[in-house]
This record gives structure tokens, sequence and C-alpha cells, in this order.
């Protein structure tokens, strides 16, 4: 059983799945915190709010593919392990080419009776990563929800005055020579 707590962001069009997986994940994880979405906008939400340590997604979701949570992700975050859970990769040489474009690994639904076995050894590569970093971890997702609600708080703002624009421009210069110094 997986001791370190882990936040799963599943990414799942069908109900009847995500709750099956939910119930794998529940026999292989000791404690975890899980957000379900089905769509790359509330995807690219729960990236910025509920900065997960890992993206669990299918492939054939019902207004986007996998391959564009992906690239949302890794955009995001390319730190961030991903793991598709999928019935769509039949094709070796397309699981060779999401292996490519930057996952951790995938598992194939109709392995489904066994996903905890499946799964298991792919988080706890996830887990063991995390180990040594629990403190810094929690620091820097406090530190990317602070710089995601100051991203939201500017865009919100209404700066008609040239010099309030040039000051924005300059605090996000800064937060992103911070990002980038903490990356």
């Amino acid at each position: 059983m997986i001791t370190t707590k882990l936040r799963i962001l599943m990414v799942e069009g069908a109900k009847e799945d995500a709750e099956l997986i939910k119930l794998h994940l529940q026999k292989i994880i000791e404690n975890f915190e899980l957000k379900i979405v089905d769509n790359l906008e509330n995807t690219t939400q729960a990236l910025q709010d509920f900065i997960p340590d890992v993206v669990l997604s299918d492939y054939d979701l019902p207004t986007c593919t996998g391959l564009d949570i992906l690239h949302v992700t890794k955009e995001t975050d390319e730190s961030i392990p991903f793991i598709f859970i999928t019935g769509s990769i039949e094709d070796e040489a397309v699981a060779e080419n999401t292996i490519l474009a930057g996952t951790s690994g995938y598992v194939l639904k109709k392995h489904m009776d066994s996903l905890s076995e499946k799964l298991k050894p792919l988080l706890k590569r996830v887990a063991f990563e995390m180990f040594e970093k629990v403190e810094l971890r929690d620091q820097i997702r406090k530190n990317k929800i602070a710089v995601n609600q100051i991203y939201s708080y500017i865009d919100d703002m209404a700066s008609d005055n040239q010099e309030q624009k040039k000051n924005i421009y300059k605090i996000r210069k800064n937060i992103e020579h911070i990002k980038r110094k903490e990356d």
C-alpha cells in the first residue's frame, strides 16, 4: 500500500469508469485526494487550483483528446507525472508515441479487473520521487496557488491607465522570474 498522500487529477468522460478507477486507487493508496474532471477547460482550472501530484487521463474524451490534456498538463508544469488509463491505445505505435510525448505510462481499460496491479508500480514511482521533497512540494504548491491567484486578480483588473499596465507587466515578469528559480 502506498502511504504517501497523493493529489490525483483524473480526467475521465465516463462516470462509471471514474468510479471503478477510484475503487482501484483505494486498494493501493492509503490516503489520496481525488478531483475528477471531464474536459480541457476544467482540467486547466484544476491544474492551477488543485495542483495535482499526478494526472490520470483517458485518451478518448467527449470534447478533446488525451493528448490535449497531456499538452495542457505539461504546459502548466512539465514535472507532473501523467498516466493514460484508456481503452483507445491498442496500437503499439500509438502507445509508443504517447510515451514519447511525455507520459509516465499507460494502462489499458481492458485490464480494468487488474487495474490496481497495473497502476501500483507507476504510482509507487510517483510517491517515491515525492517522498524526499514533501516540504518543498507543499511550499511550491502554495506558491503556485498564490501566483495563480495573483494572475487571476491581475487579469480581472480593468487597467485603463498606461502606468498601471506598465506596473502589471513588471509584476508578471518578476513572478515569472521567481517561478523559474523555483523550478
